[in-house]
């Protein structure tokens, strides 16, 4: 069967807004209605005597063999779904009906171009799943690493970035980013900058630097797609995509979606960002950044729990810093905070990543130590943490000394509970107090 057997009916077929495909025994198109032009970009002469799965997408071309085959044993396929690449780069998504003719020896398929109902089904699936990052995230950074395999998964991304705009004169940070540092040798903060400034997207190809562009781009080779986090008070940053410049630039279609779930990635990151500053309130110093006793109090069970179960040691130390009240009377209080925050950035650097060192309120800190051998272990930390305490503190207006006075209980030997290890590690504080301070005492 030729092409002329089909000329009566074409003036029928054209109208319609679906294609109709004849593919021959081998696979090749052996008609395909004008319709093809609007659907694929090829016109029917160009797609004649081309392989079928020339045309259909790389990850669905197994399935659509498969179906063939199915559909060559006898079966009639009614709803079956694939991708094709368009003659421009573009994918487009197809509904497919098709049954074979036995008698002519070629299967015939009518395909409906369905990208637009899939692009809206993307597109709420999309603002579902981050929606869904929003609540049951753990953190930011998980948010941000759902938020590029949701986009991923969108359009092609072969780097990635979140840019936000800092508190500290509003700078460009990015909290997340897959971009190769220097790649095309560009400053990516610039068009950042330039995409949060205008408050509108920016694609930059190597066909459209204009003018303006050119003066950001320098006339490097990119494939850059920026668009802006408008939450509903401002712009608050930019999603950035970026693709080797070889590959299909991103198109219209792909732009507006990105745009249309940007808002919802905006709201996602702000309500993150608000949890995480509640958290940090509620559960760390304001003062000094420490964790506070609500923190310290989760972390002395968990730790006790573990020593329970391995018959570890762990040790509690309890501080205070000699005549604070001193200093706060003679100085004032903003000078009594100063000294108390260089003094917890002392502390800090004299401990090991797993203790924990809280502020109790006051002058008053409790140190944690986990994974304990011996004493000498803690007696070391200890003197450790009273020698950094030694040297003069600068402070706005004056340099004052000040020592502190250390207590020391051990877990099982001073106690099984957290409060038996607070109380035996505070009234070993106050007979270093009682002594004229500046030392370290165990429980008795």
């Amino acid at each position: 069967m030729n092409t002329d057997s089909y000329k009566a009916l074409t003036n029928y077929i054209d109208l319609l807004l679906d294609v109709i495909c004849v593919v021959d025994k081998d696979g090749c198109f052996e008609y395909v209605s004008s319709g093809a032009e609007r659907i694929f970009g090829y016109t029917s002469e160009e797609m004649l005597g081309r392989p079928m799965i020339e045309l259909v997408h790389l990850d669905d071309r197994k399935s659509t063999l498969q179906a063939a085959s199915e559909i060559n044993s006898g079966v009639i396929k009614v709803d079956f779904e694939n991708r094709y690449i368009r003659k421009d780069g573009q994918i487009v998504h197809l509904l497919w009906s098709a049954r074979r003719s036995h008698t002519d020896q070629r299967r015939v398929a009518v395909g409906r171009d369905i990208t637009r109902s899939k692009q809206a089904e993307a597109r709420q699936m999309a603002l579902y799943a981050i929606s869904e990052a929003a609540f049951s995230t753990e953190d930011l950074l998980t948010l941000y690493r759902s938020i590029h395999q949701i986009i991923a998964r969108l359009m092609p991304t072969q780097y990635f970035a979140i840019a936000l705009l800092g508190n500290e004169h509003n700078m460009v940070h990015f909290p997340y980013s897959t971009i190769k540092s220097g790649i095309d040798e560009i400053d990516i903060a610039i068009l950042c900058d330039e995409v949060i400034r205008r408050g509108k997207s920016l694609l930059v190809t190597p066909d459209n630097q204009t003018e303006q562009l050119q003066k950001i781009v320098a006339g490097t080779m990119l494939n850059w797609l920026g668009v802006p986090l408008k939450s509903h008070q401002a712009v608050i940053g930019a999603l950035i995509l970026q693709n080797d410049i070889y590959k299909t630039t991103y198109s219209a279609a792909e732009i507006d979606v990105l745009e249309f779930i940007s808002t919802q990635v905006a709201l996602a990151i702000e309500r993150k960002q608000m949890l995480a500053r509640l958290q940090q309130m509620a559960l760390y110093d304001r003062l000094t950044g420490l964790p506070n006793r609500e923190l310290f109090h989760d972390r002395m069970q968990s730790a006790l729990a573990r020593n329970r179960r391995d018959q570890g040691i762990l040790a509690l130390l309890y501080l205070d810093l000699d005549k604070f009240k001193q200093i706060n009377d003679e100085c004032g209080h903003s000078e009594g905070d100063l000294l108390l925050q260089q003094a917890a950035q002392r502390m800090q650097t004299c401990l090991r990543q797993t203790d924990t060192i809280a502020r109790f309120g006051g002058d008053e800190f409790v140190i944690l130590l986990e994974h304990i051998d011996n004493d000498t272990v803690v007696a070391q930390i200890a003197e450790k943490i009273r020698l950094s305490l030694q040297p003069s503190f600068t402070l706005a207006n004056s340099q004052r000394q000040i020592f502190p006075s250390i207590g020391i209980a051990l877990f099982p030997r001073h106690g099984t509970d957290e409060q038996q290890l607070l109380r035996q590690a505070d009234i070993a504080m106050y007979v270093v107090k009682k002594n004229g301070g500046n030392a370290v005492h165990y429980a008795d």
